[in-house]
């Protein structure tokens, strides 16, 4: 592979490919010797950033369920072994505790690689990078990728280390139980409701088969809860039951069952890496999307009043009117991409503005307590300390966000741009749309990404927004309507702003 090859790889602030054959059409690019020399490149990296000799660092690996996991954190193993970094065998972890295995004492490491495509089919994976910092940066990727067409493919000497299926690691840890241990202390110390302080509770999980199955056996189980119902917690990276992403429809439709066949108090649902989650209610209503977001920041207004919560640039004007009249909080709609919203919150708080949740719809929410880390189980350890003290109080769980207004017509459309320039052209598409948009005298408030048009008209009540997809040749065009028959309406207006762009297909 040459450079450019690797530079294809890059997804933003990860790294991703087709890992295993399996479906028509997709081969495979992200290697063994890629991911090889990719971890070579981020020991590189590190070793500039930290200012430490390779021979110096301390490295740890985790994986997800996938069927391709083990043999790709074996492949970075060799590379970052023949580089002399201690390399640490996490096995099976998650997303967040790979982050935190650099914070926490017992392992402290100077950087850790998580193998993942989150919620993407089986035969994708990827890695994700961490050092003190948090997650990598976009430029911190590319320049890791720069490195690794500079790299060549390096193995371990098997005569030396005879386990030949982890043959290049140094040691291991069993991360997720230490992690596990630190969200339970969590509980404890918030309810100070002795050992079991979740005894009376039924709490059902949904791992999809991913790496999140220990939520259910090691933190819910053995402080008291109740587990019975709980699905899928098995790893298996062939995903048998349904895709491990609380946005699915299928997977969803499952925890909502199971909630309401076991009668459960909370269901919780999370995608495969466990770096987000979803929650579903008693009744089976499902908390997604900007619920999702409404209820966390009903559970932190009371310690952050008056502060501003970050959103990505798809969320609706009734979250926005729930954050401002009832909480009394301030709402910011940034750009779609977690690490955009993280970095966000990052800097308001950098310049004094007071922001405690960086969230997107699509359930990734970083808290300014929990060091900006996107973790669905940490989310999922917040929601459940409020359902145990609403109980308490004699309330329940939904009482939070009973006066968020329910969502009435959504739909998204998403136009494939059908030429090779597509980033240009979008932004073509994107001038124009607003000229029109403007020339019509239609309501544009400020947007961070397109171009948002709200309406609020005897036929038509709700917004559309018109973006650019963050890596695609793809204009999403999001439409919610507030009232019966404005969606239909709103996109027609869209339709009629839209004419004449012929290399927009639907």
């Amino acid at each position: 592979m040459e450079k450019k090859d690797f530079l294809k790889l890059q997804n933003g602030s990860d790294v991703r490919g087709i890992a295993a054959e399996g479906i028509e059409g997709e081969h495979v690019n992200l290697t063994i010797e890629a991911v090889n020399r990719i971890a070579q490149g981020f020991a590189r990296w590190l070793s500039k950033k930290t200012g430490k000799d390779l021979a110096s660092l301390r490295i740890g690996i985790g994986r997800d369920s996938r069927i391709t996991g083990e043999s790709l954190a074996n492949a970075a193993a060799e590379g970052l072994v023949s580089f002399g970094v201690s390399v640490t065998d996490c096995s099976m972890a998650t997303t967040p505790a790979m982050f935190m295995s650099i914070v926490f004492e017992e392992t402290h490491f100077d950087g850790s690689i998580m193998i993942t495509a989150s919620h993407l089919p089986f035969n994708r994976n990827g890695l994700k990078f961490f050092d003190k910092d948090g997650g990598l940066e976009h430029e911190d990727i590319t320049e890791i990728l720069e490195y690794t067409g500079e790299n060549t493919y390096k193995t371990v000497d098997d005569k030396k280390s005879p386990q030949n299926n982890r043959k290049a690691f140094t040691g291991d840890f069993d991360l997720i139980t230490l992690y596990a241990n630190f969200l339970c202390e969590k509980i404890k110390n918030e309810l100070s409701a002795g050992e079991k302080p979740l005894s009376g509770l039924k709490i059902i999980v949904d791992a999809g088969n991913g790496a999140g199955g220990f939520f259910a056996t090691k933190i819910l189980a053995s402080l008291g809860a109740d587990t019975d119902g709980s699905q899928f917690l098995e790893p298996d990276g062939t995903f048998p039951n349904h895709i491990p992403n609380p946005e699915n429809k299928a997977a969803m439709e499952s925890i909502q069952a199971a909630v309401l066949k076991n009668k459960a108090d909370l269901g919780l649902i999370f995608d495969t890496d466990v770096d987000r989650m979803s929650a579903v209610l008693p009744d089976g209503t499902e908390v997604n999307r900007d619920a999702i977001i409404a209820l966390v920041a009903a559970i932190l207004a009371p310690d952050y009043p008056n502060s501003t919560i970050i959103t990505d640039s798809v969320t609706s004007d009734r979250l926005t009117r729930f954050l401002q009249n009832e909480l009394g909080l301030k709402h910011h709609c940034f750009k779609r991409g977690y690490k955009n919203v993280i970095n966000e919150c990052k800097k308001l708080n950098a310049e004094g503005i007071i922001s405690p949740l960086a969230m997107e719809t699509s359930g990734h929410g970083a808290l300014k307590e929990n060091y900006y880390l996107d973790d669905g189980a940490y989310l999922a350890v917040k929601i459940i300390i409020a359902l145990a003290k609403a109980r308490k109080q004699g309330k329940s769980l939904a009482s939070l966000i009973e006066k968020l207004e329910p969502l009435c017509e959504a739909e998204e459309i998403r136009y494939k741009i059908t030429v090779e320039n597509f980033a240009a052209y979008g932004d073509s598409v994107l001038k124009e749309f607003k000229a029109r948009a403007e020339k019509a005298g239609l309501n544009m408030p400020k947007s961070h990404e397109g171009i948002r048009i709200s309406f609020d008209d005897s036929e038509k009540k709700g917004w559309l927004l018109l973006r650019k997809s963050l890596h695609d040749p793809v204009m999403p065009l999001n439409i919610e309507g507030e009232k019966a028959g404005s969606a239909k309406k709103i996109l027609q207006e869209a339709e009629k702003l839209l004419a004449g762009f012929d290399k927009l297909i639907r």
